[in-house]
């Protein structure tokens, strides 16, 4: 049994080479379609989306589109399949008059990544133009001794010429009337006619002759309306009318003829509007020089436009970001840019920057399209936001250029904590303080933005003695005041030390602590407290005692008054213990005036056969207070802190008298500051 050979007909072929090459295309960042002209609009061209290896819930969620170059847009993209269709009906000799292989060129973007991805679609002809000739009646006049000749075109092109296939005779007939139809080679064929006259003429014995069968001329772009682009000459060696010579052009396009002007009688050649070396680039012409005998000669005329630079480069921001994370890696693209000059050469080669000290660089994409990407680490704290120019400059003497403003807005990243404005705070509180009284306030920034930069306080460390910290000093959240929850007792709490946190607003939150002291600041809050002599009515026992000092050889009533006016009375407020040593120094100053004046006799003396100096200074006034006195009290108002001096010797404390009816007044010291 022979095996079945498939024979793949040219269609399938065809349909083969064009899947292929859209594969390969799209390995390359390059794809190829074709489609013939005058297609209806929408029709289908190519399954980009397929091609490109993406998946329709890719196209959604990454974005995908045509880029926009501000032209006529001959293709779309339809953003549910990955389609692309034509836009509207596409005419290829419209698009593509004079060159073989007509091909259409459009990118897409791909906007999730960054990335465009090229696309060609070639328009194919079909046979929808039938022939046709410029005029519909067409009439050649004709020497009757005319030979038979066949003649080439100019350049050695061939063209099809009513040529003699006998000889003319005007007395025989002096007008030939004559169809000549045109047909294509397209399935099915085309046609197209005309009618031709043929005059004949009485001989004429010489035809005009061109003085170059070829005319090459070169011109500027921008050459000015009204120009004279060449002048043609042809000469005839006849005379009078017979030598007399006219031009005209004899084969030229729609769009020559209004470029184009020819001069019949002076063979000048002008240009009627402004030439585009980027629309085309050259015309050529038939020029031909006919005399009144109806001779005639031909000759081309090549009319090659030069570039001039008369475009400056356009830069189109493709796609962009408005915003960036200020923890973007470097390398992130933030703007595809496609840049085109539509001069050539090096009026065309463009050179694209951007400004100096950016975090930014360019990089090639695909052709004509660059990519801008950071190229360091971004710090909202020291930039917010960029607007970074674009400048695309060619290479054209003089040059010109054009440029692109890029808006980019740095978002806030939390890293950075709070920062207090001070190392450490301190602050110095009176006693008795009201509760809720402001203490002081702390404050604390944060360099970052929005609730990034929003900070809360709250107290962290910080206690005295048994007590806690919560109930004795709070700190507003919101705007780090710091409030006293009770009075304080400076006889109770000289320092208060604590550490108050600043958190901000991020996730996760940052945050920094700072110390601070509250420093207690005595008052005069205790009444001092008179020891001796007691109040009447005084019950043995109270919150108060007393020394006098006296010598047992005094009888009562007999202190003098001159000498010592008052009486010395010890007198303590229960605040310090620094005011202690200042009263015993003060007592010992008063007993050493006292011990020198009434206490010793002349001649010298003690006080129960203790030597005088031994009750001098401080130490004598602890040992005399030690020897001769009842108790000494310290009491600190309602509080009952007390400190007591062992009477362990006040056997030899002389009896305290009784408070006389009218004492003198008595000498109180009040320690509190």
């Amino acid at each position: 049994m022979r095996a079945a050979v498939r024979c793949w007909n040219r269609r399938e072929r065809a349909l083969l080479w064009c899947v292929l090459g859209a594969a390969w295309g799209a390995a390359w960042g390059q794809l190829r379609y074709s489609v013939p002209e005058e297609m209806p609009k929408g029709s289908f061209v190519g399954d980009v989306a397929k091609d490109l290896a993406l998946e329709l819930p890719e196209i959604r969620q990454r974005g995908f589109r045509l880029a926009d170059r501000g032209r006529t847009r001959y293709f779309a993209l339809h953003g549910k399949t990955g389609h692309l269709v034509t836009a509207e009906r596409i005419d290829r000799e419209q698009l593509c008059r004079l060159v073989e292989k007509c091909v259409l060129r459009c990118e897409v973007i791909v906007e999730g990544e960054m990335q465009v991805y090229g696309i060609e679609v070639e328009i194919t002809d079909i046979n929808d133009n039938a022939p046709g000739f410029k005029d519909v009646d067409l009439e050649e006049r004709i020497s009757e001794m005319t030979l038979l000749s066949v003649q080439a075109g100019p350049g050695g092109a061939e063209r099809p010429e009513l040529v003699l296939a006998k000889a003319l005779d005007r007395e025989e007939a002096s007008l030939h009337e004559l169809v000549l139809r045109a047909m294509d080679g397209g399935e099915p064929s085309r046609t197209g006619t005309v009618r031709l006259r043929v005059v004949v003429l009485d001989a004429n014995d010489n035809a005009p002759v061109f003085s170059q069968r070829e005319y090459t001329v070169r011109v500027p772009e921008d050459v000015p309306v009204g120009s004279t682009l060449v002048t043609l000459t042809a000469t005839d060696a006849d005379e009078d009318t017979n030598g007399h010579v006219k031009y005209s052009i004899k084969r030229t396009t729609d769009l020559e003829s209004e470029i184009f002007q020819l001069d019949s009688q002076m063979g000048s050649i002008t240009v009627l509007r402004s030439l585009d070396f980027e629309e085309d680039d050259s015309y050529e012409l038939e020029v031909q020089a006919r005399d009144e005998g109806g001779h005639s000669d031909t000759a081309k005329v090549e009319i090659i436009v030069t570039d001039v630079n008369d475009n400056a480069p356009e830069v189109r921001v493709s796609s962009s970001l408005s915003e960036i994370s200020e923890d973007a890696p470097k390398g992130t693209v933030v703007a595809l840019l496609h840049v085109h000059d539509r001069d050539r050469g090096p009026n065309g080669e463009v050179r694209c920057s951007l400004d100096k000290d950016v975090p930014f660089r360019l990089e090639k994409s695909f052709e004509d399209y660059y990519r801008v990407v950071t190229s360091r680490d971004l710090d909202r704290e020291e930039v917010s936001g960029y607007n970074v120019t674009v400048q695309a400059l060619d290479s054209g003497t003089p040059p010109r250029s054009s440029s692109a403003v890029l808006s980019l807005r740095v978002l806030d990243v939390n890293d950075n904590a709070p920062v207090f404005s001070e190392a450490r705070y301190s602050a110095r509180v009176k006693e008795n303080n009201a509760a809720g009284a402001l203490l002081l306030r702390v404050r604390a920034w944060d360099a970052d933005w929005g609730s990034n930069a929003r900070v809360r306080y709250r107290l962290w460390e910080g206690g005295v003695q048994d007590a806690a910290l919560s109930s004795m000093v709070s700190v507003e959240a919101e705007t780090g005041a710091l409030y006293a929850l009770r009075s304080f007792d400076y006889e109770e709490v000289r320092e208060v030390v604590l550490w108050v946190r600043a958190e901000d607003g991020g996730s996760p939150a940052l945050s920094s602590n700072v110390s601070v002291r509250l420093e207690i600041v005595d008052e005069n809050d205790n009444a001092p407290q008179v020891l001796y002599p007691p109040p009447a009515g005084a019950a043995p026992g109270a919150a108060w005692s007393g020394v006098e000092l006296a010598s047992r050889s005094w009888e009562p009533g007999s202190l003098p008054a001159g000498r010592l006016t008052r009486w010395l009375v010890v007198a303590v407020a229960a605040v310090s213990c620094l005011f202690l040593a200042f009263l015993l120094l003060l007592l010992a100053l008063r007993l050493r005036r006292w011990h020198r004046s009434q206490l010793l006799p002349a001649g010298g003396g003690a006080l129960r056969g203790v030597p005088a100096s031994s009750f001098v200074g401080l130490d004598g006034v602890r040992a005399f207070l030690h020897s001769y006195s009842h108790e000494v009290s310290l009491t600190a108002d309602s509080r009952k802190s007390q400190l007591r001096l062992s009477p362990a010797s006040a056997c030899d404390t002389l009896p305290a008298h009784p408070p006389p009816a009218d004492p003198a007044p008595l000498l109180a010291e009040d320690p509190d500051s």
